[in-house]
């Protein structure tokens, strides 16, 4: 059995990098945000009018704005003088530049990027129509692509993991791969948003990927079959000695219910401990990371959040949890992230369960996805960092595990897998 085990991760277990990006399209990597479904309405209260083409510069882009925040005491009169010089630009680009008619909106869309981008944070963005529709559609367990997960933040799209047996899998792709360029086109210096939507496609259709692999002499093409991607949510099997083995792969939607499916039928088997394994796993949906760590810790906190006017909220188990005192180790590594952590930090700092692998990649912020009006995409905005329930910050830190255990390239090459070993004998320990 555990040999099958093996076999089942070791396709996913060895990231390079995780920056939690965005779930978009056939390729994902995890935020940590709250629940879906807030509306433009939260935004701030800026309501923008932009100059006709023809006529001069001379809006008043707030006619009736109010500050969005209590720092923030700017009037009416000094916010129209504030923008006077992108209006300014505005018009010079509408009448002095070479190609017209302008894309209006895509200059609007340009506008709210580079507004963002400003910020100077990774994880605020803006996201097009197509890149939101498919980051929803992702979050709710299905799409056509290749499936994998990937880090969207660097110099190019890099491979986190290939999902088990995904297209991506399938054609070889490996955690660390970098995709220079997409059916011949050069993605040197493109967001990886956009790289993605590039990638994403139909199912049945191919997409060649131009490859940069650590230890190869040159870049090369690997031609990948779209496919229709389930996002699975976890595997289980049991291991011998009757430990029960759970692999979570995303904190989705739906990823808290299966996992409480799956446990009812695990604890049905009289298990002696658990091997909860959250390596490669980027994180989701905030709820879903307490509805997670209730199944294993009855009571108490499980994080503070800090939010920048100074509010701090308190988020507390949740009670009906089916694994609340059985032994647990929980597995992380380098691309353990975000929600995962949240579940991680819990575990570890009540005192709940032994952490094994290696320190985790330390994505302690919350962000939140906001829909704009009219169907013009959406902004990701951080909102709050997290802390452990022992108040530890560990945004670019991470969780040091309790026992710290590597996984190389030649490990997978050879179908081993030291840190499943580690937590195995750490477990039997525990059930002695």
């Amino acid at each position: 059995m555990q040999s099958k085990t093996l076999r089942i991760i070791i396709g996913s277990l060895l990231a390079l990098v995780l920056i939690a990006g965005s779930y978009s399209g056939g390729v994902i990597t995890g935020w940590l945000f709250p629940i879906r479904g807030l509306s433009a309405s939260h935004a701030p209260a800026y309501e923008i009018q932009s100059p006709t083409q023809a006529g001069p510069v001379s809006p008043t882009p707030f006619p009736t704005a109010t500050p969005s925040s209590a720092g923030d005491t700017a009037t009416p009169g000094e916010l129209q003088q504030l923008f006077q010089p992108f209006w300014q630009a505005w018009q010079i680009v509408h009448d002095q530049y070479v190609d017209q008619p302008i894309d209006d909106e895509a200059i609007m869309r340009g506008a709210i990027q580079g507004m963002l981008e400003a910020l100077g944070d990774q994880h605020t963005s803006y996201m097009s129509p197509e890149e939101y529709l498919q980051a929803t559609l992702s979050m709710e367990g299905g799409y056509e692509g290749i499936g994998a997960w990937v880090d969207s933040t660097g110099e190019y799209l890099t491979i986190i993991s290939p999902m088990p047996g995904s297209p991506a899998e399938e054609a070889g792709l490996k955690p660390g791969d970098q995709i220079l360029a997409v059916d011949g086109k050069d993605m040197t210096g493109m967001d990886g948003q956009v790289v993605i939507t590039y990638v994403i496609g139909p199912a049945g259709s191919t997409v060649l990927l131009t490859i940069l692999r650590e230890g190869a002499t040159e870049p090369f093409d690997v031609p990948v079959t779209r496919g229709k991607i389930t996002v699975p949510s976890l595997a289980s099997e049991m291991l011998d000695g009757k430990i029960a083995y759970i692999q979570f792969f995303t904190f989705g939607e739906t990823s808290g219910d299966e996992l409480h499916q799956a446990l009812e039928e695990i604890m049905a088997q009289k298990p002696t401990g658990i091997i909860f394994d959250l390596r490669n796993n980027g994180g989701g949906y905030l709820s879903t990371s307490i509805q997670v760590a209730s199944e294993f810790i009855d009571q108490g906190v499980l994080l503070y959040e800090e939010y920048g006017n100074g509010r701090e909220q308190t988020y507390e188990a949740q009670p009906g949890g089916l694994a609340i005192d059985i032994p647990l180790v929980v597995l992380v590594n380098e691309g353990t992230a975000s929600a995962s952590e949240i579940v991680a930090g819990a575990i570890q700092d009540t005192g709940r369960g032994k952490l094994v692998g290696a320190v985790t990649y330390g994505k302690g912020s919350v962000q939140n996805w906001l829909e704009l009006d009219n169907q013009e995409g959406a902004v990701r905005v951080t909102i709050a960092r997290w802390l452990t329930p022992d108040r530890h910050q560990i945004h670019e830190i991470g969780l040091k595990p309790d026992v710290e255990v590597q996984l190389t390239e030649e490990d997978l090459q050879a179908g081993k897998d030291p840190q499943l070993e580690k937590a195995i004998e750490v477990l039997a320990g525990i059930t002695r």
